[in-house]
């Protein structure tokens, strides 16, 4: 892992924030909703470990790598797993300590804020309207309902472009998120990406990222000083 401290000393102009495993701890509603949906395919429900590392990638993508299934099967499955996380997963999750004090600090500071999730964009918005978070973020983009923009780097430029639009300085942005998707999706656009510990990524993803943090002050003092 990356000493912080030595190695970002940087003032932002921008920075971009993923949803699930680095803002909110939304692992139960997703996986319980992954559960119900196999089962209601009548397919063997995988284990809680298994059932975890469909938390953070594309779905559509993880149901074909994960799942082994058809480009046909995967679409109809996600249909089934999305109609039941509307109606009971997608609020079963709660913010990650700490979170809220720093999405205010960053916001008060003026910095832009832009989320970029490859969960689809309107449940990433009830999302943070229903904690109370999305007064905070310049842009909210996610993926689109047909999963023509799920990948993360594809979800990156979109916010990028919006954020674009609006006049935001994008010399010096930082993507912050939990797993290697995030460092990924970053990269494919030169930014860099600060990684959160409290999410569902494993340290073997930590390659490629500038930093590691272990908390939300942790993280507040690389984007803040």
């Amino acid at each position: 892992m990356t000493n912080p401290t030595t190695t970002v000393t940087r003032t932002w102009t921008c920075i971009l924030f993923d949803l699930d495993g680095t803002l909110t701890d939304s692992a139960p509603g997703i996986t319980s909703s992954l559960a119900r949906m196999f089962a209601a395919l009548g397919q063997p429900v995988p284990t809680p470990a298994q059932l975890l590392e469909y938390v953070g990638p594309p779905l559509l993508d993880s149901l074909k790598s994960f799942g082994g299934m058809t480009e046909s099967e995967a679409r109809e499955a996600l249909a089934v797993y999305r109609a039941d996380y509307a109606q009971h997963g997608a609020l079963d999750s709660a913010v990650f300590p700490g979170i809220r004090g720093l999405l205010e600090r960053v916001h008060a500071a003026g910095i832009p804020l832009a989320l970029a999730t490859s969960k689809p964009e309107i449940q990433a918005t009830r999302i943070l309207e229903h904690f109370g978070l999305a007064q905070y973020f310049d842009v909210i983009t996610g993926a689109t309902e047909d999963e023509s923009r799920s990948a993360k780097a594809d979800v990156v430029a979109e916010a990028l472009r919006r954020l674009g639009e609006r006049g935001v300085d994008l010399e010096h942005t930082v993507m912050v998120g939990d797993r290697q998707y995030d460092v990924e999706g970053a990269s494919a656009h030169g930014l860099p990406t600060i990684l959160v510990e409290w999410g569902y990524g494993s340290p073997a993803e930590a390659a490629g990222a500038i930093a590691v943090v272990h908390s939300a002050d942790q993280l507040s003092s690389l984007l803040l000083g």
